[in-house]
């Protein structure tokens, strides 16, 4: 029986490399390959996205265009890295965890659009909650995140592992803002996905690590209430793990953590950190805070690994008919 062709076009950039050290020892999939000299020749790429059953698109918004015109018709099954097509009416959202039927159209889609790293935490954290009307949808929403700085692409890992080398240090390496003038392109499937009403107020910034994110949404007491009353009599912690609990029962690749959980990690202070790729194709959700006051969603995940590559493999597995975990390390706990 033939196995199924998987091209990666663009596999010598950040989330290209990934995806092909994931794939590079699977025996049930073939891995094509373009000779690095015609890496960038429009008639090798051509040949090798029309010969694929799937291809990963691991490359700018523009030039990911340019590789679906080079597929010409051909029934190439897509899964698109950029931010090109992320809200396309004729693509699919590349994130089985958001709800029902999602993993479903996935599974049928031609063309799937993969998330970007920061929304995955801010649409799967707040969508439960909007839609079990805890949460005002009208609310203006701030979003606060920090991501390592591989998530920037090869110029600013080359300026951060250049600064890294300096002996004296580079005071402009460590964390620090961006995109606070600009609209982030990531805003409109936050916005989209959530079930928010507006785009949140976001504020992203970048650690002097190479991979890793921390998001946090700060939610006042006044948006919050207790499910089913119809009365702002405030919702708990507990109250948010039972919901995400219920929505997330049986992902492999999403942990909800417990308060108990919550506070030991908030203790050990590894909550407050960037973690490292241990936590593999997961996202860690926690909250803190209280009814009286409001609560704080924390989301934490290697922005290569299911903020990305991670992610797109998932999706692959899915489309080609694999278990969705394989070649992938899915969510597990390491609290107290």
């Amino acid at each position: 029986m033939s196995v199924p062709k998987v091209f990666i076009d663009g596999q010598h950039g950040t989330t290209g490399i990934r995806i092909a050290s994931m794939l590079g020892a699977r025996d049930d999939l073939q891995l094509l390959q373009i000779d690095g000299a015609r890496r960038k020749d429009p008639a090798a790429r051509a040949q090798c996205l029309r010969e694929a059953d799937l291809a990963l698109l691991c490359l700018p918004d523009a030039a990911a265009g340019e590789a679906l015109a080079l597929l010409d018709g051909a029934h190439t099954r897509v899964i698109d890295t950029s931010s090109a097509h992320r809200t396309h009416v004729d693509w699919v959202y590349g994130l089985p965890e958001l709800g029902h039927g999602q993993r479903e159209a996935i599974v049928g889609s031609m063309r799937v659009a993969n998330p970007g790293c920061y929304p995955q935490s801010v649409i799967l954290a707040l969508r439960p909650l909007i839609d079990a009307a805890v949460l005002d949808a009208n609310c203006a929403f701030t979003v606060n995140a920090v991501s390592g700085y591989s998530g920037g692409g090869r110029q600013l890992i080359e300026a951060h592992q250049g600064a890294a080398a300096d002996a004296r240090g580079d005071a402009s390496m460590a964390l620090y803002l961006y995109a606070l003038n600009d609209a982030h392109k990531h805003l409109p499937e936050m916005h989209l996905y959530s079930g928010a009403a507006a785009p949140p107020l976001f504020v992203p910034s970048v650690d002097h690590r190479y991979c890793g994110m921390l998001v946090s949404v700060p939610l006042p007491a006044p948006w919050l209430t207790r499910r089913g009353n119809g009365s702002n009599k405030g919702l708990s912690r507990d109250d948010v793990v039972s919901i995400w609990r219920e929505r997330y029962d049986g992902e492999a690749m999403t942990h909800v953590l417990s308060a108990r959980e919550s506070d030991a990690r908030l203790r050990a202070g590894r909550d407050l950190a960037l973690p490292d790729e241990s936590i593999g194709n997961c996202l860690e959700l926690s909250v803190y805070g209280s009814a009286e006051r409001g609560l704080v969603l924390i989301g934490r995940l290697d922005n290569l690994g299911k903020g990305a590559a991670g992610n797109a493999v998932q999706c692959m597995n899915l489309m080609l008919g694999f278990d969705e975990a394989q070649g992938l390390l899915p969510a597990t706990s390491t609290a107290a």
